[in-house]
């Protein structure tokens, strides 16, 4: 059984495989009959799912600011019905957190930064991810990946140049941090999953 029920975060943009990786553990720790939970963002409970559908629906189109308030209204949902409850009584998987917040709607879309950390600070008060995977990819594998999606939602349909200001400012994000892990998507499958896989069961153990 494991000792420790941390908060691991998994980040990157669109087409950066974070998914794979997050399902691929899920199937370890269903193995091992670990008791976790995993969730997403924007989504995570009903509430945040609805919102989830408003964001992402192609036919929909907020102002920066507007979906900036929208994912901080979902996230806020998210931490009072699921991750206050669950937080160091199991582990918690999560799809998404405030980095991406940062990543896409500061370094983005030039919002400001300090709102943005300072509502997420009024929201997380003492909760803190244990561990950060941010999954990078290159812009050709990207475009690959993106045409290969059926269902595209208002997040996959961005300038290539967006998605490459994104990245940078998760990198930017990541720097100098102890408790962030880069996955270089354009690698190997098998190896990223390896090294995933070997980091949480450190974590855990």
């Amino acid at each position: 059984m494991s000792k420790k029920k941390p908060l691991v975060i998994f980040e990157g943009i669109e087409g950066s495989g974070k998914t794979t990786l997050i399902n691929h553990i899920s199937n370890y720790l269903k193995k091992e009959k670990i008791t976790f939970i995993k969730i997403r963002e924007p989504g995570g409970n009903i509430n945040s799912e609805l919102i989830r559908k408003l964001i992402l629906n192609n036919k929909n189109k907020f102002n920066p600011y507007t979906d900036l308030f929208l994912y901080l209204a979902s996230r806020s949902e998210n931490i009072e019905k699921v991750i206050k409850k669950n937080y160091n009584k199991k582990i918690i998987l999560l799809d998404r957190f405030t980095d991406s917040t940062l990543a896409y709607q500061h370094y983005g879309m030039g919002l400001n930064k300090n709102l943005i950390n300072n509502v997420n600070k009024i929201l997380l008060k003492n909760i803190k991810p244990k561990l950060t995977f941010l999954n990078i990819v290159n812009m050709r594998n990207l475009s690959t990946r993106l045409k290969l999606r059926k269902n595209k939602n208002r997040y996959d349909k961005f300038k290539i140049n967006f998605y490459k200001k994104v990245q940078t400012g998760f990198l930017k994000l990541s720097k100098n941090k102890s408790n962030y892990i880069v996955i270089d998507s354009n690698k190997s499958l098998v190896e990223n999953k390896n090294k995933v896989l070997n980091n949480i069961i450190k974590l855990i153990k």
